[in-house]
């Protein structure tokens, strides 16, 4: 790529870091897979070498890649027109801003296999969780836990933002962690609800922040909006991100992830080990109250159904 093609390409990424001006990136690499059988022969040939290493084909000229492929440099020319570039230049610069988030994506190579199982994700999933919840037990402040369960103790009401898969689990896995306290909590994640709800929010309210890596805008923005009106804000995030320079009280912990893309991430392990410390140090904050609420939960829930009386406690 030329110094031009990679100052395009910083400046595609900064303008993707700025929430009011996203631009959207083609992905070429899904074009040339779905172009692949209207191409001709000879065009077939060059798809199969950038497919097979997309890096290479980001880095080499043209003229490499049609010796690669065994085309004329014309015939890699006419590859990009047909699947929807406006020639090589502009092909190869939406090829590298596919690669910034695809790379990992594209790898095909074999994990080795765990020698009991036979599963080569095995020791990945059991490892990485193993590793996460040491991870957080060695990261969380016992002292930011403490002042978070004071804070969400004395709330007037709590609400919890988390926004993507991830994320809006881990809110709805705090609204039910805390509501058997007797705490009167909602947990919102679709981001006009959470500006939405932000604007009603006064002294004396709470909000929870929830994102693995303290960068989402929205959520950012929502937190902000919250503190305007005076409310308190505590984020469970990754450290020294714009997220936590907004909060309170700050829940940080960072997770380095298993480089298996079909692997579900690891950190959400951590967080909810987060999760299930606020709330318990929320209960003992409050205590009787807290305890009398379990117990008639647990009672209705218990002659509403069979099993044994401490079968799952707290749930």
């Amino acid at each position: 790529m030329t110094e031009a093609d990679s100052q395009a390409l910083r400046s595609t990424d900064e303008d993707g870091d700025r929430h009011d001006h996203v631009r959207r990136i083609p992905d070429i690499i899904s074009q040339v897979k779905d172009s692949y059988a209207e191409l001709r022969p000879a065009e077939r040939r060059v798809a199969d070498v950038v497919l097979d290493d997309v890096k290479y084909a980001v880095d080499a000229s043209n003229a490499a890649l049609a010796q690669r492929a065994g085309v004329s440099e014309p015939t890699v020319t006419r590859f990009c027109r047909a699947i929807g570039c406006d020639g090589v230049r502009d092909f190869k610069l939406k090829l590298a801003q596919s690669l910034v988030v695809g790379a990992l994506y594209l790898s095909t190579k074999p994990q080795p296999a765990n020698s009991d199982s036979g599963m080569p994700f095995w020791n990945a999933v059991f490892g990485e969780a193993r590793r996460a919840l040491q991870e957080a037990e060695r990261q969380i402040d016992p002292g930011q836990l403490q002042k978070a369960a004071e804070l969400i103790a004395k709330a007037r009401q709590v609400t919890v933002f988390g926004l993507g898969g991830s994320s809006s689990a881990l809110a709805q896995e705090t609204q039910y962690r805390l509501f058997r306290y007797g705490i009167t909590i909602s947990a919102q994640c679709d981001p006009y609800l959470m500006r939405m709800t932000a604007s009603t929010l006064k002294p004396g309210d709470l909000v929870i922040a929830i994102s693995a890596t303290g960068r989402t805008r929205e959520v950012i923005e929502a937190v902000e909006l919250a503190k305007h009106y005076r409310a308190n804000a505590i984020c469970v995030t990754a450290p020294d991100t714009e997220l936590t320079r907004v909060c309170d009280v700050r829940l940080t912990m960072a997770v380095p992830e298993y480089p298996d893309t079909l692997k579900p991430t690891a950190s959400r392990y951590a967080f909810l080990a987060a999760i299930d410390l606020l709330a318990v140090a929320t209960a003992y904050r409050i205590d009787g109250p807290a305890r009398e609420t379990v117990r008639r939960i647990k009672y209705n829930a218990q002659i509403h159904r069979t099993g044994k009386e401490m079968e799952p406690l707290g749930d």
